[in-house]
C-alpha cells in the first residue's frame, strides 16, 4: 500500500499542476456565459427548455413513444405465446401474464404521456 501511495502522490501533484496551468491560461473575459451557450446551440435546436417546442417535451415524448412501442410488441409476443402454448397450463399462465403486463405498461404509458403534456403546457415558455 505504501508503494502505491508513493507512486500515486507524484502523479496527483503533476495532474493538479497541469489542471491549474490549463485553467489559468483560459481567458474567460472574452466570452460571456450566454454567448457561450448560444455558440454551442445548433441552428435547428429549440431555444426553450419548456413549452410546445421545448427540449423537455420532445425528449419525454420520444421516450414515451419508445415505451409504447415496446409495450405493443410485448402484447403481440404474449398473444403469440398464448396461441402457441398448446394447452400447457404454465405456458398459458406465462402468456396471460405477458399480455397483462403489456396492457398495464400501455396504460401507464398513456397516463404518463397525458400527465407530461399537461404539465408542460401549464409551464410558461421563456420566449
Amino acid at each position: 500500500m505504501k508503494k502505491f501511495l508513493k507512486l500515486l502522490l507524484p502523479v496527483l501533484v503533476m495532474g493538479v499542476i497541469a489542471v491549474v496551468g490549463v485553467v489559468g491560461a483560459i481567458d474567460t473575459s472574452a466570452v460571456t456565459l450566454q454567448e457561450g451557450a448560444e455558440a454551442a446551440r445548433c441552428d435547428n435546436c429549440p431555444r426553450d427548455l419548456f413549452g410546445d417546442n421545448g427540449v423537455f417535451k420532445k425528449v419525454t415524448n420520444t421516450i414515451l413513444y419508445i415505451v409504447g412501442i415496446v409495450a405493443v410488441i410485448m402484447l403481440i409476443i404474449g398473444g403469440i405465446k398464448y396461441v402457441v402454448s398448446g394447452g400447457d397450463a404454465k405456458k398459458v399462465t406465462d402468456a396471460k401474464n405477458t399480455i397483462l403486463y403489456a396492457i398495464i405498461g400501455l396504460v401507464i404509458c398513456f397516463l404518463a404521456f397525458a400527465i407530461v403534456n399537461f404539465v408542460i403546457s401549464a409551464l410558461p415558455s421563456s420566449s
